[in-house]
This record gives structure tokens, sequence and C-alpha cells, in this order.
């Protein structure tokens, strides 16, 4: 089979502080909870997702914001796998942009924070397989 082409739908990133981790912060897994064959002669696997880019813009008109972006095995990854944007400054209405070709497997999540709340937007895409 081949990889397809996946776009995800836009995100605001959540919000941390050191003592308290919101599980809001998990931006993707692509873990599927139910692997019933879909056809004859077919089993599915658990897919997996090649991350290719991704764009985070800061909507406020007069704050810069800190952001970062984790890639762990839990949905709360603070303080796990620094993945981008490692306690960046964003710009006011700035943007950044990662490219790159990242996979991540069904344990994989890609969790992001953000300094104030609903202050970045997160838009992703890159392609989808099965292992």
């Amino acid at each position: 089979m081949q990889n397809k082409i996946l776009n995800m739908p836009m995100a605001y990133l959540a919000t941390v502080s050191l003592s308290t981790v919101q599980a809001g912060g998990n931006l993707m897994n692509c873990t599927v909870t139910t692997l019933t064959p879909g056809g004859i002669g077919f089993t599915g696997t658990q897919p997996y997702v090649i991350m290719k880019h991704m764009r985070i813009g800061n909507a406020l008109t007069t704050s810069a914001v800190t952001v970062s972006l984790y890639k762990g095995a839990t949905i709360s990854s603070v303080g796990g796998t620094q993945f981008a944007w490692n306690n960046v400054s964003l710009p006011a209405q700035g943007y950044l942009d990662w490219v790159g070709q990242e996979r991540f497997d069904t344990a994989d999540y890609l969790t992001g924070y953000a300094s104030l709340v609903n202050s970045v937007v997160i838009e992703m895409n890159g392609e989808i397989g099965l292992a």
C-alpha cells in the first residue's frame, strides 16, 4: 500500500504551568482503537504518521508567546523529549515553520504548549501509512 496525504485541522496549543500538566496539550497520536478486518484477505495494522510540515502562528496582536513541542510516549509529555521550538519566543502576529520528516508510531504523542491561552495556532501536514 501507499502512504496517503494527511492534513490535520488547525488547533490551539494548550497552556501549561510548572505545577500543572494539562492533557489538552495532546496534538497528535495515530493509535487506532480497533483493527477489525474491513475486507477479505486484509488484516488491519496500526498506522504511522510522517510529519513533514508544521506552522505555528501567534494570533495575538500585541504579545509575544513562548512555545515548545514535545514527542513522547504519553499524552502529557512535558519534561519528555523536546521536539521543536524549545521554549522559543514567537512574536505578536508572527509565525514559525518546521520542515522535515519525523515518523510517529502508535506509542508517540505530539504535545505542545504555549505561555498564553488561545494565542498560538498550529497547522500540520504529512503522510499516513500502515506498518
